[in-house]
């Protein structure tokens, strides 16, 4: 087997005396699309602000394309090739579309897996929308065009791995499914994506594997055909 993009093992962390992981062990894949699942508070977006030097570890590693960087700043985590797609969107709101992709970008020598990089030409094809928008604030943005902005704005890195933190949530119908669409394509391009949501439906058609952590641990993982045969364990861990 080769060695996996990601690769996390015995992660923990705290805030402050509060202890939020004890132990998370996972593994993403090239090209592959893994969720992290789980109940609110569990130590999903902990994870994750651990992987980009948001939150520091106390204890375990995380190696990214074979070099560990558990302990670097945030700023060389996303050089590395890690984008994030944050929970809240967090665009620039006082900021264009156009300024907003323009303050992450990264030149043509970083493509990403697709072997293409992101540029604006090639993100207004993706979201043709924002490129109606392009000199609109990102404050003047409905919901959904604040969402395919962030993703595009992370895309704008050439990451090899895109991190996305509950990019459907507050979402109109539509303007969900013009994002799952946006993932579906990413997954064909050959991006690896680690995913956290709540539409599990939507999940379970897009990602390869899953990971469920309950109070900071994973507590299961598999595939999406374990998954969908197991509803007892979806309504356990989940609530659904």
């Amino acid at each position: 087997m080769s060695e996996p993009l990601l690769s996390i093992r015995g992660l923990q962390a705290s805030y402050g005396r509060a202890q939020a992981l004890f132990d998370i062990s996972l593994d993403v894949a090239r090209g592959e699309v893994v969720t992290l699942l789980g109940r609110n508070g569990m130590g999903r977006s902990t994870t994750v602000k651990c992987l980009f030097g948001l939150l520091p570890s106390k204890a375990g590693s995380i190696s990214f394309a074979g070099q560990r960087i558990e302990h670097l700043p945030s700023y060389k985590v996303a050089r590395r090739g890690l984008g994030l797609v944050p929970e809240g969107r967090q665009i620039f709101a006082d900021l264009s579309v156009e300024e907003n992709l323009l303050a992450t970008a990264r030149g043509a020598e970083s493509a990403g897996a697709s072997g293409s990089a992101w540029t604006l030409r090639r993100v207004y094809d993706f979201f043709p929308r924002l490129a109606e928008r392009k000199r609109n604030m990102g404050s003047q943005l409905s919901g959904g065009e604040q969402q395919m902005l962030a993703i595009s704005r992370a895309l704008m890195t050439n990451p090899s791995l895109l991190v996305l933190d509950e990019a459907t949530e507050g979402l109109a119908p539509v303007a969900r499914a013009d994002i799952w669409r946006a993932l579906a394509e990413l997954k064909r391009e050959g991006l690896s994506l680690i995913v956290i949501d709540k539409n599990i439906q939507s999940l379970l058609a897009l990602a390869d594997r899953h990971y469920v952590i309950e109070k900071g641990r994973i507590a299961w993982n598999g595939d999406s055909a374990q998954l969908r045969a197991d509803p007892a364990l979806v309504h356990r861990y989940l609530g659904v």
